[in-house]
């Protein structure tokens, strides 16, 4: 596990013990009550840090709207005019994120640290393959991972300048490979959190497919505090497919889904069970593996590890259990059956 600086956001302490999911709201920014609405859906989905655009002066009232509405950590989107910035934090928002050049003159930067400072809001340092700097495009020719974490670091350094390291930093890229090998650098060149994600990772098939590949290698390695998967949908999938990431590598308890792909032995409807099962087991609090089946040939023999299962037959299944014991059902009580014995688990 690395050495990582501990950064406190709101109640959230990003310190690599627990892997916080972030995501973020899409409403307009003018839409205060739509915020709210989509700020408390997301934290019923399991969201833990909510970021909000504040594009102008208008939109800092989101700031004390959303949190008397929800219970987790609010974090302000920052771009262009530092003055943003400083009324986010008089607002109460818990973290802001950055780009510092482009925020302005040291000045400016100076006073968003200061302000910071005194009231114990950490800053996120956001780089990506889009803002990195015409010098650093020039000097290595293209956003190469070594660019984009040396952009990174010169603006930690410029805060720090400023007696400010309350820093979380961002390198994010919409190629994966790219991404995975700047988060690795910067893993190796400081210990500040690093907040996870593929930008602009695209619509929910092909995102979540980037997001799992790009977050959960990085997460294997050791690497990442908080992690955002980025969707062109509903945030609230967003918060899905992070669980879904952590859940697959072991940093969440769940139910773990192991399901068959079918074949022509196949005589039930496994597909729709396997659908059925994985939605009502979603969201309980069980640290088991639950197997469906097909036949008896992925059943209690490739199953044998899971603490629950069914093995289809011929319109009927076998339920299995971990001990050993075994019972015959039919095919249109397999999903009933299946949920009363994972609830006596």
């Amino acid at each position: 596990m690395r050495n990582v600086k501990k950064v406190k956001v709101g109640d959230c302490v990003l310190d690599g013990r627990h892997i916080y999911i972030q995501s973020m709201l899409n409403a307009r920014s003018d839409d205060i009550d739509g915020n709210v609405r989509q700020a408390i859906e997301l934290e019923r989905a399991g969201c833990e840090i909510i970021r909000t655009a504040i594009p102008d002066m208008e939109a800092v009232r989101l700031i004390p709207a959303i949190k008397s509405a929800v219970n987790i950590p609010l974090v302000a989107d920052i771009h262009f005019d530092y003055r943003l910035a400083l009324e986010s934090a008089e607002a109460g928002v818990d973290k802001i994120r950055i780009n510092p050049g482009n925020i302005g003159s040291n000045d400016r930067i100076k006073q968003v640290a200061d302000t910071c400072r005194k009231k114990n809001i950490p800053i996120r340092i956001g780089v990506n393959s889009g803002s990195l700097e015409k010098e650093l495009l020039a000097k290595y020719g293209s956003p190469t991972p070594e660019a984009l974490v040396e952009s990174a670091l010169n603006h930690a350094r410029l805060l720090e300048q400023f007696d400010f390291d309350n820093i979380v930093l961002s390198i994010k890229s919409s190629d994966v490979n790219r991404m995975i090998a700047s988060y690795r650098l910067a893993s190796e060149k400081c210990n500040y959190p690093l907040h996870l994600g593929v930008t602009e990772a695209g619509t929910e098939h092909m995102g979540m497919i980037k997001s799992a590949v790009g977050i959960g290698s990085l997460l294997c390695d050791g690497i990442g505090e908080t992690i955002r998967v980025s969707l062109t949908a509903d945030p609230v999938k967003e918060v899905y497919v992070a669980q879904d990431i952590l859940k697959c590598i072991g940093k969440r308890k769940s139910v773990r889904l192991v399901s068959c792909p079918t074949c022509g032995r196949t005589r039930i409807d496994l597909v729709k069970v396997a659908h059925i099962v994985e939605d009502t087991v979603r969201d309980m609090d069980k640290d088991i593996t639950v197997a469906v089946m097909g036949c008896i040939v992925n059943g209690p023999g490739e199953a044998r590890e899971a603490d629950i299962g069914i093995a289809g037959g011929d319109g009927c299944a076998v339920i299995f259990r971990k001990d050993g014991t075994q019972r015959k059902i039919r095919e249109e009580d397999i999903v009933s059956e299946l949920i009363a014995e994972i609830d006596k688990l």
